[in-house]
């Protein structure tokens, strides 16, 4: 495998079928995991800003390996798109959209997904000149359902829906045609990173890749 950096993809929703969403506690687990899920096949990381090691585990990934793409989830403020920029961020992901924090994230420049759980949210990206984002959260907000029934009366949005989505439930939502991907926080639970078991997050970043 090329240890290049990765190219971003013409949209975020096609990099991966299922975005590894991440929380990274012990700033040593950063890079494994990373690896693992490229040896799974899942080339993308969305490494979530809530815990203290968040900024310095997305640089340590964004330098030692290159070949994934990593993003900043869970952007809440403003300060936090520039904050993930300067870590070495490729893309940004928040579970909401207010208007400054829409303008923060436009003008680092970077490719990213609003949050977005109504009809009336999803409308406001798209005024926005925004087409692509995330639903959130997405199993309490209706889940594949919802989107099923929107997708007519907005065709123009596309979603990664997050939230309560399993390896069982994901089929589901990649069969919407406005879905392009699923997050997945199954694929690194907190047990198998406290256990260092890289070898089972890359057998379950395997089967997620299957999923295209």
């Amino acid at each position: 495998m090329s240890r290049s950096e990765s190219r971003p993809p013409a949209s975020l929703l096609d990099a991966v079928p299922v975005m590894p969403v991440v929380v990274i506690d012990r700033l040593e687990d950063a890079v494994p995991v990373a690896r693992a899920l490229v040896d799974g096949g899942l080339p993308a990381i969305e490494l979530t800003l809530r815990t203290p090691v968040a900024l310095e585990a997305i640089r340590a990934i964004a330098t030692q390996v290159p070949e994934i793409l990593v993003g900043a989830g869970t952007v809440v403020a403003p300060a936090q798109a520039r904050e993930a920029l300067d870590a070495g961020a490729r893309f940004l992901v928040s579970p909401g959209a207010t208007p400054s924090l829409l303008s923060a994230m436009v003008d680092t420049g970077l490719p990213f997904l609003p949050g977005t759980a109504t009809v009336s949210e999803v409308l406001a990206v798209l005024e926005a000149g925004l087409t692509e984002m995330k639903f959130f959260p997405a199993e309490a907000s209706g889940g594949a359902a919802f989107l099923k029934a929107i997708s007519s009366p907005v065709p123009a949005a596309r979603f990664c829906p997050t939230g309560g989505i399993t390896a069982a439930t994901a089929g589901d939502y990649l069969a919407l045609a406005n879905v392009g991907c699923v997050g997945g926080s199954w694929l690194t639970p907190a047990d198998l990173l406290r256990d260092g078991d890289w070898a089972r997050v890359e057998a379950l970043a395997r089967a997620a890749a299957a999923l295209r």
